[in-house]
């Protein structure tokens, strides 16, 4: 059990030292996560006081602006009732909030090594994929965010190793893959993929003789009722809240936007006609486009390309092992759904959150293949001791990949910290000014919540007259804009080209950083990092006073 517990310090580690570095959630996602894991060890339930996109509330302006909202109409809820325990144990801290993704992508590395001793590999190649995954690359600072990323790797990975148990006669592990798959689906939507496998594990069952039965209907049955079992209760409270087990796909701005930025505005038609209106050229264009960004956002970020070919020599070398078919069969459907539903998303985060349970399979077919690819240079030159080689060049191998790791994290660290510090000047001219009451429109209305505690809306990506309709809807009386985040209704504003007659003039400008030596010279004056305005919807209001 040595290498296990070891494996599991070296993942913590990693995370309580990136933890250290950058303590605080970075981005929407894991905002919205620890917001809300607060809001429920608070015990305020499942509601926030901001809207971190509109389609929490049906993805247009609804009729009466009301904050706080129920939660949860578009992420599921398993990211933060996890933390719910360590934040009644530790308080509301930014490490407590983290921990539990600290310890699920610590265990992760341990798992990795069972799975591949399970599958028959050597001990060196189990290990090495274990610390692999402590530390896999370009996504390994995002395992110890308040985010679905750790949770999300660990129950996918141990979903996928419990069918391919069951495909060997493991019955029980089987049955408990539904559970497994149940947390997973209350982690992410697309979840329920990993029961792809389980159910086309049971249909080839079926097709076998009686007689060669390994999985059978008690198995089955027990899987499909322990997911059943696991996602109920929250289906059950999404129909009660908002009338559909899928909320935020039910206005169709999820699923058929044509580009990016039509998932923040409020007026873009995005229904079924307005999808296919734009031709089928483009739509398979976009298809495909989403595939391909797909494959080279795995390929760079958790394989960093260089472990590719020994992926694809290892898929080729275990392509009929019972140990990995159920993990092909994944890979695919996520491959799939993504070109298909998702394609859209991709650039933005949305595979990768997926993608992340492939990994601890990716790094033990990789080490299946680099013995492979030496196996077959030794059999060429008898000068070679295969066993030892292989050792050795996967602990090259391993070291320039945990190399680049720390110089990934480094540099996505740094983006953090320059996001986070752009809009601190404006907090804190916040504090100083408004009331405890009043509304913030902002491009992250979670950060705004999360650091000073001030309900918001979002900016809506819509012309200035719509922007004003959801600052008068909301009650809005401050507006924090954003170079990085800007939308193409507010930029004139920002610039300083236009000042809107309910706006007053810059509160705060915190100025754009200067420009790497190696940027070449822009034609336009960067924008502000960021801006503060008071909002002046009342005429009596003489904050907006030229």
């Amino acid at each position: 059990m040595a290498i296990p517990v070891l494996l599991f310090v070296v993942a913590l580690a990693v995370r309580v030292a990136i933890s250290m570095l950058f303590a605080d959630p970075a981005y929407p996602d894991a905002l919205y996560y620890a917001n809300l894991g607060r809001e429920l060890a608070a015990g305020g339930g499942f509601s926030v006081d901001y809207i971190w996109n509109f389609v929490e509330v049906g993805g247009a302006l609804p009729e009466q602006g009301v904050l706080p909202i129920p939660s949860n109409a578009h992420w599921m809820p398993l990211a933060a009732v996890v933390q719910v325990p360590f934040i009644w144990a530790f308080g509301p801290t930014p490490e407590a909030s983290a921990m539990p993704f600290w310890l699920a992508a610590a265990a992760t590395a341990p798992l990795t090594y069972f799975i591949g001793r399970d599958a028959g590999m050597l001990t060196w190649q189990a290990g090495a994929a274990g610390l692999l995954v402590a530390v896999p690359a370009g996504v390994t600072p995002f395992l110890g965010q308040p985010d679905n990323f750790a949770i999300y790797m660990f129950l996918g990975a141990l979903a996928v190793w419990l069918c391919a148990r069951g495909l060997r006669g493991h019955r029980w592990s089987f049955a408990a893959g539904g559970l497994v798959v149940g947390l997973a689906f209350l982690s992410r939507n697309d979840g329920v993929l990993l029961g792809v496998p389980f159910a086309l594990a049971f249909l080839y069952d079926l097709a076998r003789r009686p007689r060669l039965s390994r999985i059978g209907w008690g198995p089955a049955l027990a899987c499909a009722g322990g997911f059943v079992l696991v996602v109920a209760p929250w289906l059950l409270r999404q129909l009660d809240v908002f009338g559909s087990i899928s909320p935020s796909s039910a206005g169709g701005r999820i699923l058929f936007i044509t580009e990016y930025r039509e998932l923040y505005s409020v007026t873009t038609a995005t229904t079924l006609d307005s999808f296919l209106g734009q031709g089928l050229g483009a739509i398979i264009e976009s298809r495909l486009g989403g595939l391909w960004d797909a494959l080279l956002i795995f390929v760079a970020s958790p394989m960093l390309v260089l472990l590719v070919p020994f992926l694809l020599v290892g898929i080729w070398v275990l392509r009929r092992s019972s140990d990995f078919i159920p993990w092909y069969l994944y890979a695919v459907s996520l491959f799939l759904f993504t070109a298909l539903v998702s394609a859209v998303h991709v650039p933005f985060g949305a595979f990768i959150h997926s993608a992340v349970a492939l990994i601890p399979h990716a790094y033990l077919l990789a080490m299946a293949g680099i013995a492979a690819v030496v196996g077959w240079i030794a059999a060429r030159r008898p000068d070679w001791d295969a066993p030892r080689a292989s050792r050795n060049i996967a602990l090259m191998i391993v070291g320039v990949i945990l190399t680049v790791s720390a110089f990934a994290t480094h540099s996505t660290l740094e983006a953090w910290r320059r996001e986070r510090d752009g809009r601190a000047d404006v907090l804190a001219k916040l504090a100083e000014v408004a009331d405890a009451t009043d509304v913030v429109m902002s491009p992250d209305a979670g950060a705004y919540q999360y650091h000073g505690d001030w309900a918001g809306i979002v900016t809506p990506d819509d012309p200035l007259p719509v922007v004003e309709e959801a600052l008068r809807l909301y009650g809005v009386r401050w507006l924090a804009l954003e170079g990085a985040h800007i939308t193409a209704g507010l930029k004139p504003v920002l610039a300083g080209e236009t000042r809107p007659a309910w706006l007053s003039a810059p509160l705060v400008v915190v100025p754009p950083l200067p420009p790497d030596e190696d940027d070449e010279e822009e034609s336009a004056a960067p924008l502000p990092r960021a801006v503060l305005y008071a909002v002046c919807l009342d005429p009596d209001d003489g904050r907006c006073a030229t």
